[in-house]
């Protein structure tokens, strides 16, 4: 077994983060991978700023899948 398959996988949901677009994406991967498309989903579809805020807020919404 690889490391990354032996990793939990995480998931954020973007229902969950406050946003006039009723988003509905759900991203799943490794931690890494999720808070890395999360940030960028955040900026360019949502318009938030990357800022330190953003990015703890972001990995506190991740949950185990």
């Amino acid at each position: 077994m690889s490391k990354q398959s032996a990793q939990k996988r995480k998931i954020v949901d973007c229902r969950l983060y406050p946003s006039e677009k009723n988003c509905s994406l759900a991203i799943s991967g490794t931690e890494e991978e999720v808070l890395a498309v999360a940030i960028r989903h955040a900026v360019n579809e949502h318009g938030h700023k990357d800022t330190p805020e953003l990015r703890q807020q972001l990995k506190a919404l991740l949950k185990d899948e």
